[in-house]
């Protein structure tokens, strides 16, 4: 359990650690370092702890939100908002980054699957900060990353269960808990 704590308690310093008066190379940079531990905890947490088999359904899941993300890329082509390529639509790094902190909540929990969300959500913000994504940009890839953890990483911990969901009409997160 002091594994999951330490685990948690890194991902919520970064969370809360934003730069204030930072300029977009400063958000660019912190999102590429959030980006990096949640897929790197995902992928790795579980190896260490001799579980092959999460591990790769981390990958799978970080991966699968790469492939969807760069198809829809390389179709939409939308301009980035400083004007550097035709690769907006949707955030790549926010795909990847919902996927493996929807892979860490299924294998750890809400304990460590919380504060992981709130680094993701960090990464979103930072790239529309960084003037890289638009905001439907980088909800959009929360949206494929969600989708793919959800369904490639497998479920330790039944305790407290959340989903999101949409429609045409709006979206939500459904919570489960058992006493």
């Amino acid at each position: 359990m002091s594994r999951r704590i330490a685990i948690a308690a890194a991902f919520a310093s970064f969370t809360f650690a934003s730069p204030a008066f930072a300029d977009p190379s400063d958000w660019a940079q912190a999102s590429d370092i959030g980006y990096g531990l949640l897929v790197g905890t995902a992928v790795g947490a579980p190896l260490l702890e001799g579980d092959e088999g999460d591990s790769l359904r981390a990958a799978g899941s970080v991966g699968a939100a790469f492939a969807v993300t760069e198809v829809l890329k390389r179709t939409v082509g939308e301009e980035r908002p400083d004007h550097s390529d035709h690769r907006s639509f949707p955030s790549g790094h926010s795909s990847q980054s919902f996927a493996a902190a929807a892979s860490l909540y299924k294998h750890y929990g809400w304990q460590v699957g919380l504060p992981a969300h709130g680094l993701a959500a960090f990464v979103a913000v930072a790239r529309v900060k960084a003037k890289k994504h638009f905001a439907h940009d980088v909800i959009a890839g929360a949206a494929i990353g969600e989708t793919s953890g959800w369904l490639i990483a497998r479920r330790k911990n039944d305790k407290v269960q959340w989903l999101p969901w949409g429609d045409a009409h709006g979206g939500g997160v459904t919570v489960a808990m058992k006493f």
